[in-house]
């Protein structure tokens, strides 16, 4: 708790490449059909960021109703889903975002029939370890062991398993929040992404695709080749931290896009270590 996760969160959207052309206009007609679209404005230019409560009803969240219509996580398309307290969302609407995170889009059926929205959104889900958010850092922890493996097992292991980086947020030092020292601006950050996210469009121009994130299985084998060495480190890790094919797959695709941030053109076992380290858990 106060480690900053929520700053982050809401920071993150200020670091993301621009738009282009054809998503603004993907964003543009789901919050057109929504009413949604800002009063004297055809087209949205920046990356959508929404923050729904985690009392958010189920479909508020996912979409639907008995006119089916899209809900956050279409109005996140393109940009930048943030779940905070993300445990004490109800069951039900977590496991429903498995679909979109794998698909990108999310299906909805009535008895008046099917609807499909859109949703390629970048999930960022924030949590403390346990209910009273002190557990395993330097301030006791009050919740029992069961409590807190409880609260814990909340997020199931399939939904884990779709989230890429898993960041553990420490404690802040004294020193640092008494420091009157700025940290690197957003905007040299977002120079460099924007970069990276060139080279994935040229990459992938011949492809319905723009974003690493976007590779099927079969179009990893194509543009995440790995040389001996990254072989035998992720073989070693898919025995030792229990990798399912889609971990296995989402590691490769991370650290394609760690040697695009560095402007390198081959992965090398140094992008597969970093990746890896983003998998690790902490208790």
């Amino acid at each position: 708790p106060g480690s900053g996760k929520t700053l982050l969160a809401r920071s993150f959207i200020s670091i993301l490449p621009n738009l282009t052309e054809d998503e603004a206009i993907e964003v543009s007609k789901i919050y057109s059909v929504t009413g949604l679209l800002p009063a004297g404005s055809s087209l949205i230019t920046t990356r959508p960021y929404r923050s729904p409560h985690h009392t958010t009803s189920h479909v508020g969240l996912i979409g639907g109703g008995a006119h089916p219509k899209p809900g956050e996580i279409s109005l996140a398309h393109r940009g930048v889903l943030f779940m905070d307290e993300f445990p004490e969302y109800s069951r039900q609407s977590l496991e429903a975002l498995r679909q979109p995170l794998e698909d990108g889009f999310i299906t909805v059926s009535r008895a008046s029939g099917t609807s499909r929205f859109p949703a390629k959104f970048i999930l960022v889900a924030a949590c403390n370890p346990c209910p009273c958010g002190n557990f395993g850092s330097n301030v006791k922890c009050l919740c029992s062991a069961n409590q807190v493996i409880s609260y814990q097992k909340r997020i199931s292991g399939p939904m884990m398993d779709r989230i890429d980086l898993h960041v553990f947020c420490s404690q802040i030092p004294a020193d640092k929040l008494t420091s009157l020292e700025l940290g690197e601006p957003s905007k040299a950050i977002r120079e460099r992404v924007q970069k990276a996210r060139n080279i994935q469009q040229k990459r992938y121009q011949n492809l319905k695709i723009t974003s690493n994130g976007e590779l099927s299985a079969a179009q990893i084998k194509l543009f995440c080749l790995i040389d001996e060495e990254s072989t035998q480190l992720l073989r070693r890790a898919v025995v030792s931290m229990n990798l399912s094919g889609r971990g296995f797959h989402r590691i490769l695709k991370v650290a394609r896009t760690i040697a695009d941030l560095w402007g390198e053109e081959n992965i090398s076992s140094k992008h597969i270590s970093e990746a890896l380290q983003f998998r690790q858990r902490e208790n």
